[in-house]
């Protein structure tokens, strides 16, 4: 009679820990962290001359702002 018991207990504990179980607890921060995503190559930006949106792999960049072309950064 109490194997019987501890078998069932047995059977249940291991279908907890094989089925139920599997996710891992989460994380929780008390501060989020607000990472700044570095722009990447296919990003549109706006020239800062004429307001024209470009790739940002094909802008010129100077003085850290973007521009569309060659006669964008000499008007600025």
């Amino acid at each position: 009679m109490i194997y019987e018991i501890l078998l069932i207990i047995a059977v249940i504990g291991i279908v907890y820990f094989m089925f139920i179980k599997k996710k891992p607890p989460r994380k929780f921060s008390k501060t989020p962290s607000k990472k700044k995503e570095k722009p990447q190559s296919n990003d549109m930006v706006e020239c800062e001359s004429c307001g024209v949106y470009v790739e940002l792999g094909e802008a010129i960049i100077s003085s850290n702002k973007y521009y569309c072309c060659d006669e964008c950064v000499d008007k600025a």
